[in-house]
């Protein structure tokens, strides 16, 4: 599997603040519902510190928090991410993983490392 690094590039729609790495990796969408939870198997396409792109088929709202697990490139084991839905374009969705505990950041902290070992992005 190639990894590319995506730059930070400002646009008239959004200015990211961490590179993207173009991935392609198995993940489920895990969503609370009121009566279940709701478990749909989907792809990653593109990951950073604060959020990945995930193409599943289900139906989830914007601002709904769900969490994502998957197993980031080259790491040994799966990693299981809250976050929020931020936008959507058909079953793909645009996850901002949460940090508002000491579990949050330790998750994200790994994540971070792990993106390091990726490739250069200077």
């Amino acid at each position: 599997m190639g990894i590319q690094v995506i730059l930070p590039q400002e646009s008239y729609e959004t200015i990211r603040r961490w590179p993207r790495y173009k991935i392609d990796v198995p993940v489920r969408l895990i969503a609370q519902r009121p009566t279940k939870v709701a478990i749909a198997h989907g792809r990653g396409k593109e990951l950073n510190r604060s959020g990945m792109a995930v193409f599943a088929g289900i139906e989830v709202s914007l601002d709904e928090q769900v969490a994502v697990e998957f197993t980031p490139p080259y790491a040994g084991q799966p990693i299981r991410v809250r976050g929020f839905i931020r936008n959507r374009s058909g079953y793909t969705y645009g996850i901002e993983f949460i940090t508002e505990n000491d579990a949050d950041y330790r998750t994200v902290g790994h994540l971070e490392d792990i993106l390091r070992t990726l490739g250069s992005v200077a």
